[in-house]
């Protein structure tokens, strides 16, 4: 993600176009509820990594996403995720 938009300059919705593309081929395993986590925040103008490290961190049983990026802050919360902002 993060050379397919600094490097390539990519934007957010080319590449969430090419990762649907690519977890929807049959040879493709994937973890789809955590993919599709990543995207909806990618496509929400955040981090697709936040957005699964939030999920996983759910699943696993942690209560609160904590972060130094106050957008990834502000995007977990509004998805209606605890969250702490680290100083």
């Amino acid at each position: 993600m993060w050379v397919l938009r600094r490097s390539y300059h990519r934007q957010a919705e080319e590449i969430a176009a090419a990762l649907r593309s690519l977890i929807s081929a049959s040879t493709v395993i994937v973890d789809r509820p955590a993919a599709e986590a990543g995207l909806a925040m990618l496509e929400a103008g955040g981090d697709f990594a936040d957005a699964v490290i939030a999920f996983e961190g759910r699943r696993l049983g942690g209560p609160i996403f904590a972060s130094f990026d106050r957008e990834a802050i502000e995007l977990v919360a509004a998805a209606g995720g605890k969250t702490q902002l680290l100083s």
